[in-house]
């Protein structure tokens, strides 16, 4: 009998273990957490429940949709969300929507980007470069190059633009023009529909995956792995043997608990660089403090880069007559928070009633989450180094799934078929 050990109970980590359960093959996953669900976990405050990080769910793959429908009903939202930009609130793109703004600004913006488009031959060098042409200097710089500061913790021209595809709508000088004149409904994002499940937070869509019966093992946090003797360590000093293993722990852990990992191989790890975030939870009293399913905040001097409403995205995540926010803010070791939780929880609850999303009155639930992994950060030189540590590891007998097993911008169900794919592969080489 074949040991297939996979490392982490995330979605890859499930995935991989179901779609190998399904063709008669026993795994174990080994998670260093006491519940399953990774990133798409969540947990709750006197009855309100939060993600760990925001969810939703917009995937076009038919057998993914049906994987994830198997077990749960879902929510489905129009992609609608606002932006918060010195005082003002614009629809989302805010691009497409300068209306609400001063006429001198509006005119900066708009010439800035009749400036830009006219010149052709600008050469894009980075994201920045490429904002500037999709948008202009003066919106570029106030909008976007700013929010990139806050999300991704570095300068716009630090980043490549590979990551970006289809994720941030390109408009016409005319869609910019009506969208200055005049409010108007039409949304311009990356997907129609959003959704969301109606019970159990967006860890339901794991579901129907046959979660309680597959074979884990929680509380197991990896201290080594020696590659060569096939033997994993843990930190409660055990032990277990394997014949396959698969791992969605982030690559640049990994190098470190790979026994006898050379030098080279961990300096380049230690270049790839991803965001770390403090998630700050708010419940209120009152079901319609939420106004938009989520908005992002250009504004420096307010920490948080984005927040979403649990409530909006399904009623099932609070108490009766109540509602909820979650607040994301950002950092990594290029740009540090010089914050106590406690200073950082009270000043993102004075930034949202400075404007006057609730009052005093209206808190009854108030909680800050520090989570190690967030994003991966694409800087210049994230190919390369990603490219040495994968091959190492895959050397070294270790298949890769997941966001930051892989390293790489997925999404949900991008995840879920990470593990898919490896538990494909694996099938495949036995049956040879």
């Amino acid at each position: 009998m074949m040991n297939i050990a996979i490392l982490g109970s995330g979605i890859s980590g499930i995935s991989c273990s179901y779609h190998l359960k399904q063709e008669g093959l026993s795994s174990c996953i080994f998670e260093k957490d006491n519940t399953w669900g990774g990133l798409l976990g969540n947990f709750e405050i006197d009855g309100f429940r939060f993600d760990r990080f925001v969810h939703f769910t917009f995937t076009k793959n038919d057998y993914v949709r049906k994987i994830f429908e198997s077990k749960s009903e879902f929510h489905s939202h129009k992609p609608e969300a606002s932006n918060y930009y010195k005082g003002t609130w614009l629809r989302h793109p805010a691009q497409n929507n300068l209306y609400p703004l001063g006429v001198e600004e509006k005119t900066k913006i708009i010439m800035s980007l009749i400036n830009n488009t006219a010149d052709s031959k600008v050469e894009i060098n980075n994201y920045e470069d490429w904002l500037k042409v999709q948008y202009g200097d003066y919106f570029s710089e106030n909008f976007p190059m700013k929010y990139t500061k806050k999300y991704w913790t570095v300068d716009a021209k630090e980043l490549e633009t590979k990551w970006v595809g289809n994720r941030m709508h390109k408009p016409s000088i005319e869609e910019v023009l009506a969208g200055s004149m005049k409010e108007h409904e039409e949304i311009n994002y990356y997907t129609e529909e959003m959704r969301y499940p109606k019970k159990g937070g967006f860890k339901s869509v794991m579901s129907g995956m046959d979660v309680e019966n597959l074979n884990m093992e929680f509380n197991k946090e990896v201290v080594e792995i020696d590659t060569k003797n096939k033997v994993i360590t843990f930190l409660d000093q055990s032990t277990y043997y394997y014949d396959k293993l698969v791992s969605s722990i982030p690559i640049t852990k990994m190098v470190h608990l790979v026994k006898d990992t050379p030098i080279e191989i961990k300096k380049a790890a230690d270049k790839l660089l991803c965001t770390s975030g403090y998630i700050v939870s708010l419940g209120f009293n009152k079901v319609d403090i939420p106004k938009n399913l989520w908005f992002y905040i250009y504004d420096e001097e307010i920490l948080p880069s984005r927040v979403y409403s649990p409530s909006m995205k399904s009623p099932d995540n609070v108490p009766d007559g109540c509602s909820s926010l979650q607040a994301e803010i950002y950092f990594s070791r290029e740009f540090e928070i010089n914050m106590s939780e406690e200073d950082l929880l009270e000043h993102v609850i004075e930034k949202l009633k400075g404007m006057n999303i609730f009052t005093d009155e209206d808190l009854i639930v108030k909680g800050i989450r520090k989570e190690e992994f967030a994003n991966v950060v694409f800087n210049h030189d994230i190919y390369e180094n990603r490219d040495i540590v994968k091959k190492y590891l895959n050397s070294e007998g270790v298949d890769l799934i997941g966001r930051f097993g892989v390293w790489a911008y997925l999404w949900s169900d991008q995840s879920f078929l990470s593990g898919k794919k490896i538990a494909d592969a694996i099938i495949k080489d036995l049956n040879q």
